[in-house]
């Protein structure tokens, strides 16, 4: 089933616990806007280390917000914008150097942006948003492909909807071109960069 159709969780509460009970949701329960929870969420990325290993990292201050349309999913939209700054590969010595003007500039370009500018419904709980990403003052288009978690209330009383999402870029379409040559052939930091997206977004009181 797609995002609108897919059963949801739901919290009553009895006299000694809550529980959570299955309902179907209508479109209106789903349809609006939501803030992303950075608490509960991670965007990620993977490159490519001296042609043997993978180093992979993630951002730690960012904001965002979706608009899910019940009615027509094509009408949903997404924004994300992401402090360079907060970049965390595990080692400062390497976050240093990627918040350096070698790599991406976190002095003279703080953030980074994503406006989506269409939305598509795949199949099942699978869909696609492409937008504008902003890296260094360039902007180019990528394809997001999401895929629907699920939707629940949880014990606050927060209405969530969770999404993963994966996309690849080639990060020398936005100037970050920086790279080592290797002695036994190739280079340092591969160009094609994997992205990925945990997200856990609130729905916005009405």
């Amino acid at each position: 089933m797609g995002i609108f159709g897919r059963k949801t969780t739901d919290t009553a509460e009895s006299s000694a616990t809550a529980t959570a009970t299955a309902v179907n949701p209508d479109l209106a329960a789903l349809t609006g806007d939501y803030t992303i929870d950075p608490a509960h969420s991670t965007i990620g990325f993977v490159a490519r280390h001296a042609m043997v290993t993978n180093v992979k990292g993630k951002f730690n201050d960012f904001e965002g917000t979706l608009h899910l349309d019940g009615g027509d999913p094509a009408r949903s939209t997404a924004t994300l914008d992401v402090k360079m700054d907060s970049i965390d590969t595990g080692s400062a010595d390497r976050d240093g150097h990627l918040k350096s003007a070698d790599f991406f500039k976190t002095d003279e370009f703080p953030a980074m942006t994503f406006r989506s500018v269409k939305a598509e419904a795949l199949g099942g709980d699978d869909y696609r948003i492409t937008g504008d990403l902003e890296i260094l003052g360039t902007t180019k288009q990528i394809s997001i492909d999401l895929e629907f978690n699920g939707a629940a209330k949880d014990p606050f009383g927060n209405e969530r909807v969770g999404f993963e999402g994966k996309a690849e870029i080639l990060r020398s379409e936005w100037g970050l071109t920086w790279n080592a040559a290797l002695e036994t052939g190739g280079v340092l930091v591969s160009d094609k960069i994997k992205l990925s997206f945990d997200i856990s977004a609130i729905k916005n009181a009405g």
